[in-house]
């Protein structure tokens, strides 16, 4: 019999330990690291900028030289047709074979398009009006130019429109991964407070039972009232009923965690955190100098309002005077050997010059600038307000920080006074100059006190975290911030 029941032992014993080993502990890091690869908005915001590069390196390359070979192996049409000259009808029969290669360079600083044309051609045909067959070849090679003029540059405009496109795609990732840490930070914090007040909860709950046991004693010995021994017992009851809801709590906050971070929520996990208060120092000047100078929405406002300029130019182009110019120089060859089909070669030029002149739109093209140059407006005046914005959260951060810790400082000394007023109150209990209700009292002052102190702890953080994004400067470590842009290049 005991040969089994230390074959029981053992087993629970092992049971145990693997059950303890299954539990993965995650500091801060670990988890933000987790939650940047399984965010679904960190990889929404990682589609959104893969677009944006796509779209960017698309119309670079459609600035560089496209070459193009078009080819028609066989092409035969048989045509009768009325020849109004002669007043009679005349049948024709084409067959030909042709290619066309071409070389089209777009030209970014004039809006022009260069392209080089090179067009070989077969033909045979044959006339029932003269009743004769024709073979020859022919080469057609030339070089145009075709220039838009009295107008903006549209090439330049879209590409520009890309590049800023895709540069507010990536500040807005990197904002993207920002409040991710903060959330992330904030559920963290948040579990761990939840992990502590179940900690003090059941310290509260022993505290109970030691009490409990205390007054059991004298009731059993006759030296308290059977009252005292009740009251212990609703007590020790009301404690356990409050570490179990702890208990709840705690367990519902480590799911909405995992939910946050990626985490399979059948996964068993503990965060482990280093809350010790470390005063940091702040420079307020510093703050703003690097909230000014490096806040991605800033950059993201001029960004609005260089677009919001590109629509005025565009807006500006419509119904307006413009023009193109188109010149074509080149040579053509015709013979019926191949060989020889520039013997006689003959220049083919162009040159033309067209106008658009608008006339009368009823006023559309003025209406268009003007609620055009408004949003221009718009956007200039959010720029404005989102400077003082930062100025404002910045200094608002400071205040938060250096409040955080006059109430450590306070907390602190409410944790060490409970401490004392309990253990002095515990001593009067066991000599039976206080109540069970007057125990408990001190008991619950001491567990809301504890619990105030890890809160403040926590805040502090927080709000060190506030600062640095506000800022972008990192006063722990007192370095700027600098966004993970690794996903970008």
């Amino acid at each position: 019999m005991r040969i089994v029941k230390f074959a029981l032992f053992s087993f629970l014993l092992l049971f145990s330990i693997s059950a303890t080993a299954q539990i993965t502990s995650l500091t801060l890091e670990d988890a933000l690291g987790i939650a940047m690869q399984n965010s679904p908005d960190i990889q929404r915001s990682r589609l959104n900028l893969e677009r944006s590069r796509q779209s960017l390196r698309a119309q670079q390359a459609a600035l560089k030289s496209r070459f193009s070979l078009s080819i028609t192996p066989y092409d035969y049409t048989s045509v009768r047709e009325f020849n109004t000259f002669y007043n009679t009808w005349n049948t024709n029969e084409i067959s030909s074979s042709l290619g066309d290669f071409s070389v089209r360079q777009p030209i970014k600083w004039t809006d022009g398009t260069l392209m080089l044309t090179d067009r070989l051609e077969w033909q045979n045909s044959f006339s029932e009006f003269k009743n004769e067959r024709s073979k020859s070849y022919s080469n057609n090679l030339y070089l145009s130019y075709n220039q838009p003029i009295f107008t903006y540059n549209k090439t330049r405009l879209d590409l520009r429109e890309l590049e800023l496109d895709f540069e507010n795609t990536a500040l807005s990732f990197a904002l993207q991964q920002l409040s991710l840490e903060y959330q992330i930070t904030l559920g963290f914090y948040n579990v761990y407070k939840n992990k502590m007040s179940y900690q003090i909860s059941q310290e509260e709950y022993n505290n109970q039972e030691q009490s409990y046991q205390i007054i059991k004693n004298k009731v059993d010995a006759g030296l308290s009232a059977k009252e005292e021994l009740y009251q212990a017992e609703l007590n020790l009851a009301t404690s356990k009923s409050t570490m179990q809801n702890a208990l709840v709590t705690l367990e519902s906050s480590m799911d909405e965690f995992k939910r946050q971070t990626g985490i399979d929520i059948m996964k068993e996990i503990d965060v482990v955190a280093d809350v010790s208060h470390q005063p940091v120092p702040v420079e307020m000047e510093k703050a703003l100098a690097t909230g000014q100078k490096n806040r991605m929405e800033l950059r993201q406002r001029n960004i609005d309002i260089e677009n919001a300029y590109a629509d005025l130019t565009r807006t500006k182009a419509q119904n307006e005077f413009k023009g193109d110019v188109n010149l074509t120089y080149g040579i053509i060859g015709t013979n019926e050997r191949y060989q020889d089909m520039y013997d006689q070669s003959t220049k083919n030029q162009k040159v033309s010059v067209s106008f658009e002149i608008p006339l009368f739109d009823w006023g559309e093209r003025k209406a268009r600038i003007k609620a055009a140059e408004a949003t221009l407006k718009n956007q200039q005046l959010s720029q404005s307000n989102q400077s003082n914005d930062i100025i404002i959260g910045i200094r608002q951060a400071i205040r938060d920080l250096q409040n955080q810790e006059v109430q450590i400082e306070i907390e602190r000394q409410n944790v060490r006074n409970a401490e004392l007023t309990y253990q002095i109150n515990l001593e009067k209990y066991k000599n039976g100059d206080l109540t069970s209700m007057d125990l408990n009292l001190v008991q619950t002052q001491l567990s809301d006190r504890k619990t105030s102190y890890i809160n403040s702890l926590i805040s502090y953080k927080l709000a060190l975290l506030n600062l640095k994004i506000e800022s972008m400067w990192d006063f722990v470590k007192n370095e700027p911030v600098v966004p993970d842009l690794s996903d970008i290049n």
